[in-house]
């Protein structure tokens, strides 16, 4: 006997709040049910009307992305997008978020972010071949209470990544990691995955044909997770208990990773799709809403590892390492030997009908009768009240000279080469089996990490990027900024830039500068991919990222995808060897250090405007540097961002153990010629011989450069105006950086 409040209990306690929905939500599904909802019910339209599945503040926003394009054979919608990259090879990825349940439980919560994000990628037919992931925690600086929890959540976010990645072997190639105060009480998990495919072997999430058997594919159904939805759509994680975070199994993932391939190959399958956010809910009303079906399932069938589960858990359980199948009516047990074979349960627990509801069964007795329609196309849309935030009258009144210069500026690239943002991220990746499948070619640590295809000539790059304090400053070219510094790192390591896949993590969307930061940046970021060519295909929105007020800094992080057509094109930072000329190349002016690095670390102020960006100047930029990269022309490629000029080059030299003589022409401030981080610049390292042919390519395509110095010996010297301003032995440099985060970690 189910101990549950009644319809009318629910109605009358209005019990329906503490599931997430409000009185105006309650009574339009009254109006749509025409009738009061039961428990089991009321629980189904609060997790797919809650923010994290319905998109219902970001949807208006969200369509304004460009999707297509002449490589997008599936843009969002489904579980993961895909790209075409010719000779029948496709590639499927898509980044998500798992913040609220790293903020409680650090290494569950990001162990289960890395499992999702594969199974929504194989789910579409696809073999991981890469993990990436974008992190962000507080300070680790110091020794406050706040500063130990964030090294506690840090190490184990990252403790709970390599446990999940190395164990399923799926090399971890990838990613970014920054320290800000503003994400002491939310740090930010993202985690995105990449995967390669035949056109032929491509698979979707429909439920259709009348009749064909609805299987749960995987492990048992437990209580783990319930409401795990609607707890990523609440402004406080920490109220929640840590039985909304679930409980990942990597080597039964691995199973079924393989399980699942495995049947998508002998074509009787109709759909299929991963049991995420809200489990079977919305796996099984998304499935069917998409192929304007029906879906009917007999609880009773639900293979389960707990007793006494009742309809309700069954249906918002978020336990992982499962899959929701349709099969073709009578090859069921091609599932049921493919899944044994692999040690693992196939059950049939449904089948699909005709009549557009969701309808549960407890054997004879009906527990649940939805219209999927009303869960999937009339769940809320919110036009969000937009105000301009009063601080950026203050940011953007920024006065440079009201900082000084520092007197001793190889102390200040110290500075920079040991604050945790720019070092050395070795503590991470050295935690990830990053060559595992050994198609790993370029590791962690270069502008975009590259993996081989195997059997041809091809790589795909890959990189996620995102820059908080620029959006902050100015949503909307902060947001530009995201795609252009992505695609110009895959333009580095050799690729040409062909999709975007976006994690939108922002505070609450209720508050008018909240929803206004978050409408600038994404049509910044539309901009910006229309400038560049890189249409959204797949992505995430997480909001509500708050505590006690203090809102993160909206972060947009971009996972990006490129295509290198032949392996001889790939490219890395490092200098390669002495005596050649290192160029910058790209505007020549470097930029205020509004909004910089080097302006928070060494000053301590967030102010002033993000970089000022010109897309036309970017995407000139690009294809230049591409086009001189596959011309053989470039021996090391490094994008100028966090830190500047300086940075960049300290980070070439350090990669290279070469040194490098710098004397270049400026009339700006010396901090602001070494540290400022003005957009659309790349410095290159090439041939001598080959500087004729450069100059012509970046002539051809208007695009200004300047050799600025030359490789060779010990010493990483800057010169400007011919005046020494940085004068310092590389493996100083890189002690300092390597061993920043080592130290703090201790």
């Amino acid at each position: 006997m189910r101990n549950e409040p009644t319809p009318q209990q629910i109605a009358e306690e209005k019990i329906y709040r503490t599931f997430g929905l409000n009185d105006e939500e309650y009574a339009r599904i009254l109006e749509l049910m025409g009738r009061q909802p039961n428990y089991v019910e009321t629980g189904i339209y609060s997790v797919m009307w809650s923010e994290h599945c319905s998109y219902k503040s970001s949807r208006p926003v969200l369509k304004k992305f460009p999707t297509s394009g002449p490589h997008v054979l599936q843009g969002p919608g489904e579980n993961a997008g895909i790209i075409d990259i010719g000779d029948n090879l496709a590639v499927s990825f898509k980044i998500e978020s798992h913040n609220h349940p790293s903020a409680i439980e650090p290494y569950q919560g990001a162990a289960t972010g890395v499992g999702g994000i594969i199974r929504d990628v194989f789910t579409m037919g696809a073999r991981p071949i890469a993990l990436l992931n974008s992190l962000r925690f507080g300070s680790i600086e110091g020794d406050g209470a706040e500063n130990v929890r964030n090294r506690y959540l840090f190490g184990n976010v990252v403790a709970g990544i390599a446990g999940y990645g190395n164990c399923i072997g799926i090399p971890t190639v990838g990613g970014e990691v920054v320290f800000d105060e503003r994400y002491t009480h939310n740090p930010l998990v993202n985690a995105m995955c990449v995967g390669i495919m035949t056109h032929d072997e491509i698979a979707k999430g429909f439920a259709s044909g009348v009749g064909n058997p609805v299987l749960a594919v995987g492990a048992r159904t437990g209580r783990d997770g319930i409401h795990g939805a609607t707890f990523a759509s609440t402004e406080d994680p920490h109220s929640k208990e840590r039985s909304a975070v679930q409980v990942g199994d990597p080597f039964m993932e691995k199973l079924l990773l393989e399980a699942c391939l495995e049947l998508i190959a002998t074509g009787e399958v109709v759909g299929i799709q991963d049991m995420g956010a809200a489990g079977l809910t919305s796996s099984s009303s998304e499935m069917a809403a998409r192929a304007g079906s029906g879906i009917e399932l007999d609880m009773l069938k639900v293979p389960r590892r707990e007793e006494g589960m009742t309809s309700y858990e069954l249906m918002l359980s978020e336990s992982q390492e499962r899959m929701l199948v349709v099969m073709k009516k009578g090859r069921e047990h091609i599932a049921e030997e493919i899944l044994s074979k692999w040690g693992l349960e196939a059950a049939v627990i449904g089948r699909v009908t005709d009549d557009g509801m969701l309808r549960l069964k407890e054997g004879d007795e009906t527990v649940c009768e939805i219209n999927v329609s009303t869960l999937v196309d009339d769940a809320p849309v919110y036009h969000r009240p937009s105000a301009r935030p009063a601080y950026l009258d203050e940011t953007l009144a920024f006065d440079p000279a009201a900082v000084a210069v520092p007197s001793d500026l190889t102390e200040t690239l110290h500075q920079l080469l040991r604050t945790p943002t720019i070092a050395s991220k070795e503590y991470v990746y050295q935690q990830y089996d990053y060559m595992v499948r050994t198609s790993t070619i370029v590791r962690p640590g270069s502008d975009a990490a590259v993996v081989s295809i195997r059997g041809t000539r091809k790589a795909l790059a890959m990189s996620t990027d995102g820059n908080g304090r620029y959006v902050y400053l100015n949503p909307r070219v902060g947001g530009q900024h995201t795609i252009a510094e992505s695609a110009r790192n895959l333009v580095c390591s050799g690729a040409k830039p062909l999709a975007v896949t976006d994690c939108l993590n922002y505070s609450s969307p209720e508050k008018p500068e909240i929803f206004y930061q978050f409408e600038e940046s994404c049509a910044g970021i539309s901009e910006a991919c229309v400038a560049l060519g890189t249409p959204v295909i797949s992505g995430n929105v997480s909001l509500y990222n708050q505590t006690n007020d203090i809102d993160i800094y909206p972060t947009p992080i971009i996972g990006m995808v490129g295509l290198i057509e032949d392996t001889d094109h790939i490219t890395t930072q490092e200098f390669k060897g002495a005596g050649h000329p290192v160029l910058l190349v790209g505007p020549q002016t470097t930029g205020a250090i509004g909004g910089s690095e080097y302006l928070k670390v060494v000053h301590g102020k967030v102010a002033g405007d993000a970089p000022a960006l010109d897309l036309t100047v970017e995407k000139a930029l690009q294809d230049a540097v591409l086009t001189a990269i596959q011309s053989g022309l470039v021996l090391a490629a490094h994008d100028l961002a966090e830190g500047g000029l300086a940075v960049a080059l300290a980070e070439s030299a350090i990669g290279g153990k070469l040194g490098a003589t710098i004397n270049f022409a400026s009339g700006q401030r010396l901090d602001e010629a070494l540290f400022g981080e003005a957009g659309s610049r790349i410095v290159i390292e090439a041939d001598q011989a080959n500087l004729d042919a450069l100059e012509r390519i970046f002539n051809e395509n208007g695009v200004p450069f300047a050799v600025i110095g030359e490789t060779g010996g010990d010493r990483l010297t800057i010169k400007i105006n011919g005046e020494a301003a940085i004068d310092e032995a590389v493996e100083h440099l890189e002690a300092t950086w390597r061993g920043a985060i080592p130290c703090l970690m201790k």
